[in-house]
């Protein structure tokens, strides 16, 4: 079982039970309450909490009939909203009497909260509630009542997939079946259900409470999902400011339940996570930081959070690294990321020019960004880099292997040293960084997402660049084979494709075989070419951030580079007649 280390536990005696309040952090500070779900006691908090004690007051109690409270009785009408709202208010007048209190519910614990922050009684004793997981009953219910007065193929659908979705409900409603259940196999295989379907630790689900705990919780669903869906409330308005936290890969509930959340929740800040729906398991460090920011700007009077950039629900508080950061694709895609709201590292062996990226990160929109020099072609740099930021930024949640050198030229003027070159930085700089930040990806266990910057010339066969496209064939084949081992810890991986890209990697590509003066010719006319063409690297990074939304494997940039990858698939003997015709630079 996790424990709760250092919480001060107290009693607190409400409506005829006993509840058991956990409490950690300073008393003085800002006090964040959370509210566990179904079948779950607090502890399943307990990695937030610890997170969270360092800045606030953190509070955490079973809910009634749950862990170490006691049990209405008798059970039948004993866990209706209104008890619940009871047991909160007793709770907060308890351990925060004089200041409103921040409020954070997962599941049921979620649903609660929702009556909570909705109710004229609260209003006052509630700062802001961050929700996930779990919908307002009374919206829930508008939203059937909306779909079935008013079908469309598009409303029935979602009405039928939340239906499929939520087959446990009419399970839980029918007599004796679900304490039955509980008591029996499925108390005790819960926690091994959790660690395979879920992906999370069973281990804070003891079995000796679980089966008792879960047979009480029942009657959460009994006694108030049917006469809530029939009869929503009409004025069921937030009076405190609400962060929504959706989980993309949750089992249970539908993302399209929240599609008409503003009505409800004016002030509304939204989140999402490629996660399941055990969040406070599975992904405790992205909501400690989420719930963090978000009560740090209500308390420091702003109502919502987040950068209003493109994804800043998915990239708000992320970590992201990017290497080759000091200009092209690698600047426009730290660039990207800090208008999303995510903090960003900027890596490139131009310490002024990552200094810069860095600088106008910040200006755009990035929380925070810092800038680090290395050559990603040295493995104890990117060794003692990984430290680093491990050490004083965190574990990074998405990493762009984005760095790289430009060589051209045919195969036998290419020179050994000018093949080292080119996988030394193309290939290698990409292991480096795979191997060293994708472990610390796994070793978190929290997921993330790697991004490697390969080319259309890996699938695109040409007489003029054999070592470079060697080295990008190589990084897309790289990806396919983590893509697969990484999938089952929650760790997506991406190669992006660009072609042509007006960016300076043309004006810096060196050519084999020949002197100093047709080499600096034969750049300027490439650059020339590129810049005729002008396909600009935003529309590169666009492409990255929607390929790590998407989860997307192989993801081909421009035109061209898209019907390269047709050919190469479906007609891969006119792909290589073109490249014998390719003209010389």
């Amino acid at each position: 079982m996790t424990v709760l280390k250092g919480a001060r536990e107290r009693r607190v005696r409400t409506g005829g039970v006993e509840l058991c309040v956990a409490e950690l952090g300073d008393p003085d500070r800002p006090t964040v309450v959370l509210v566990h779900g179904y079948p779950d006691s607090k502890e399943v908090w307990s990695e937030v909490a610890a997170g969270l004690a360092d800045s606030f007051h953190v509070v955490l109690y079973d809910v009634r009939g749950h862990g170490r409270s006691t049990a209405p009785q008798p059970l039948r009408d004993g866990f209706t909203l209104e008890k619940l709202t009871d047991d909160f208010l007793a709770v907060v007048d308890a351990v925060s009497p004089d200041r409103p209190v921040h409020l954070v519910g997962h599941d049921w614990g979620s649903v609660q909260s929702w009556e909570f922050v909705t109710v004229k009684r609260t209003e006052g004793r509630i700062a802001s509630f961050t929700s996930m997981s779990g919908p307002s009953l009374d919206h829930f219910g508008h939203w059937i009542h909306a779909r079935v007065k008013r079908p469309t193929p598009r409303r029935v659908g979602q009405l039928l997939g939340q239906g499929a979705k939520s087959w446990y409900v009419y399970l839980l409603h029918t007599p004796v079946l679900p304490e039955l259940a509980w008591r029996g196999p499925l108390g005790k295989t819960w926690p091994r259900i959790l660690e395979r379907v879920e992906r999370v630790p069973g281990d804070g689900y003891p079995t000796s409470s679980l089966p008792t705990d879960a047979a009480h919780g029942a009657w959460l669903y009994r006694d108030n999902i049917r006469p809530r869906l029939r009869r929503p409330r009409a004025d069921a308005y937030a009076h405190a400011p609400v962060q929504l936290v959706t989980p993309l890969g949750d089992a249970f509930l539908s993302e399209k339940l929240y599609s008409d959340l503003e009505q409800w929740a004016p002030q509304l800040t939204r989140r999402t996570l490629p996660a399941k729906h055990w969040i406070p398991r599975s992904r405790p460090d992205q909501l400690t930081a989420w719930i963090s920011e978000f009560v740090t700007a209500v308390e420091g009077g702003r109502s919502e959070v987040s950068a209003k950039g493109r994804h800043a629900d998915r990239f708000g508080g992320q970590l992201v690294l990017v290497t080759g950061a000091g200009s092209g694709i690698g600047r426009a895609t730290a660039f990207a990321f800090a208008e999303a709201g995510a903090r960003v590292v900027a890596v490139d062996r131009d310490a002024e020019s990552a200094a810069r990226t860095a600088e106008l990160s910040r200006l755009i929109g990035a929380p925070e960004a810092w800038a680090e020099t290395v050559d990603v072609a040295d493995e104890q740099a990117m060794e003692k880099l990984a430290e680093k930021v491990a050490a004083e930024y965190g574990v990074v949640d998405v990493l762009v292997n984005n760095a790289g050198i430009g060589l051209s030229g045919s195969f036998l003027d290419t020179t050994p040293e000018d093949w080292k070159k080119v996988l030394d930085v193309n290939l290698w700089g990409v292991i480096h960084g795979c191997r060293l930040f994708g472990k610390q990806m796994a070793e978190r266990g929290q997921g993330g997402h790697i991004v490697n910057t390969a080319s259309a010339a890996a699938y695109q066969p040409s007489k003029a660049l054999p070592a470079y496209s060697t080295s990008k064939a190589a990084v897309l084949m790289l990806s396919e084979c983590l893509r697969a081992e990484l999938a089952g810890q929650g760790i997506g991986v991406t190669a992006i494709c660009p072609g042509f890209v007006n960016t300076n990697i043309t004006s810096t590509a060196r050519f084999a075989g020949v002197d100093a003066t047709e080499e600096k010719r034969r750049q300027k006319k490439s650059a020339r070419l590129y810049g005729l063409r002008n396909y600009p690297p935003e529309k590169v990074a666009d492409a990255i951030l929607r390929a790590v939304v998407k989860n997307q494997a192989v993801v081909p940039v421009t035109p061209e580079a898209r019907g390269a990858h047709l050919m190469s698939r479906f007609t891969p003997r006119a792909l290589r007649a073109v490249a014998r015709l390719e003209p010389p630079l």
